[in-house]
């Protein structure tokens, strides 16, 4: 960016527009590996700020790369072309919570646990719940179609999207959708802007679907011997009409990184381990937790143990929202890479895991949503920042794995997104026809390319201004 244009920026601004190298050095990355420093940050407090920056952006040229909380995985808010980091950390109000429309309006800097407390405080619940909820942010949820453990019962951030407000690349702000629980007019813009990690316009609002908050919970924590058993008491649970909230599983590696960790206590003994969640009335909780225990001590558990008051579940949940850096405390590099297959090939997934670990000789650790296939594959490599070996190395595993994953008919992200970090695999996950449809997509809301640029989406600025002199020539 020329001096000039920092200069026009300021005086469209004012002082939310910061240069400082602290704050651009703040702004640079995510939770993943990869690095670059904005040109400028600006911290936008309003939809007309964002209107603004954008217009000047696109009439300029100059990259925009959104961000809320910096707690994503794939490197996605990572400012690429440098350009402008947008923070949209400080459009953090929740506006309403309504009990009566069952819904709740919030701009996309709230963090994900305070809208659920708002929710809760109402007798009203906000499912999805991303293993960071007390940090990142609903924008970044939406931008990247956040999951979490009760995606089973409950879906994805998606389906509780029902209106956003939308900036896009041109400065124009797009409203789509409301305080309405359906709504079939016109297509689905709320389900193509949710997920597409800041490419296609910037969320300055979220309308959101609540739904009654359950007033019993139970959780089952069950050990055993190998995953192989943990996986397949997986398909004996739905295969007996359950259907928990929450359906969780973790490896001998994970399990050994948690006692190292944290010691002993608490740490269940086996090699696999189960975390099952019910949530109802209390009645049908009590007597499906009754049914559910009693299925699975029949498979030969090495420990089992069942909390039926929330300060007790949560105690058994303290164990894997810590997993992620237990395993960071191994001082091995993580490369945590979501994958999701088909439910019937979890076994299969882990046998090959432990089949690619043995051959490779990285660790593998294998934790995450076994209910619904997305589970966490953790490449565990020493000296990966180091050696570039290694890191050859790691990448031709990963190769493997996800062309096996594509094989089953998995996918290679089911909550993190794409980013930088599977923008190598993108080509071989979708299809020649599916990423033209992208494409065309980004050209027609972006023609110039500026928003998050540089990601999976290779686009040519005015592509689509040529495409269209060419088809009516």
């Amino acid at each position: 960016m020329s001096t000039s244009s920092l200069a026009a920026l300021r005086d469209l601004l004012g002082d939310i527009v910061s240069a400082d190298p602290e704050t651009l050095a703040a702004h640079s990355g995510d939770k993943w590996f990869a690095q670059e420093t904005p040109e400028v940050v600006v911290f936008a407090r309003s939809t007309a700020e964002v209107s603004k920056l954008l217009r000047f952006a696109n009439e300029n040229k100059i990259a925009v790369t959104a961000r809320g909380g910096g707690y994503g995985y794939v490197g996605g808010c990572v400012p690429v072309r440098r350009g402008i980091a947008l923070s949209l950390a400080g459009m953090n109000r929740i506006k309403d919570v309504n009990f009566a429309d069952a819904m709740a309006v919030v701009e996309p800097g709230v963090i994900t646990a305070d809208l659920q407390r708002a929710a809760a405080a109402q007798k009203l619940f906000y499912p999805p719940d991303p293993a960071s909820f007390e940090h990142c942010t609903i924008g970044g949820n939406v931008a990247t179609n956040a999951g979490g453990p009760r995606c089973l019962k409950y879906g994805v951030t998606r389906n509780y999207v029902i209106g956003l407000e939308v900036v896009l690349a041109n400065g124009d702000v797009l409203r789509t959708g409301g305080r309405v629980h359906k709504n079939k007019t016109g297509f689905d813009l709320i389900g193509l802007f949710v997920g597409s990690e800041g490419m296609l316009g910037i969320v300055t609002e979220i309308t959101a679907k609540l739904l009654p908050l359950p007033p019993a919970r139970a959780t089952l924590s069950a050990s055993f011997e190998t995953m192989a058993e943990a996986a397949a008491t997986v398909q004996h649970i739905f295969a007996r009409g359950f259907l928990p909230s929450s359906l969780e599983i973790a490896d001998h590696f994970t399990l050994e990184a948690a006692r190292l960790d944290s010691g002993a206590s608490g740490i269940p003994s086996g090699n696999a381990h189960l975390l099952v969640d019910l949530d109802g009335q209390p009645e049908t909780v009590r007597a499906e937790m009754s049914a559910l225990r009693e299925l699975v001590s029949a498979r030969n558990p090495t420990a089992l143990q069942v909390a039926t008051e929330e300060s007790e579940c949560e105690k058994l949940w303290a164990l894997r929202r810590e997993f992620s850096n237990s395993l960071r405390a191994t001082g091995l590099t993580k490369l945590n890479q979501d994958i999701v297959v088909p439910r019937s090939r979890l076994v299969d997934l882990v046998s090959f895991a432990e089949d690619l670990s043995r051959r490779s000789g990285f660790a593998i650790a294998c934790f995450g949503h076994a209910g619904d296939g997305n589970v966490h594959v953790n490449i565990m490599a020493d000296r990966y920042n180091r050696d570039e070996a290694v890191r050859e190395k790691a990448q031709a595993v990963l190769d493997e794995l996800f062309a096996q994953v594509l094989a089953w008919g998995g996918a290679i992200t089911g909550e993190h997104g794409i980013g930088l970090a599977k923008k190598r695999w993108w080509p071989e996950a979708a299809s020649d026809v599916s990423r033209e449809v992208h494409r065309a997509l980004k050209c027609a809301l972006d023609a110039n390319d500026i928003l998050n640029p540089g990601k999976f989406l290779e686009v040519i600025p005015n592509e689509a201004e040529s495409a269209r002199r060419e088809s009516s020539g």
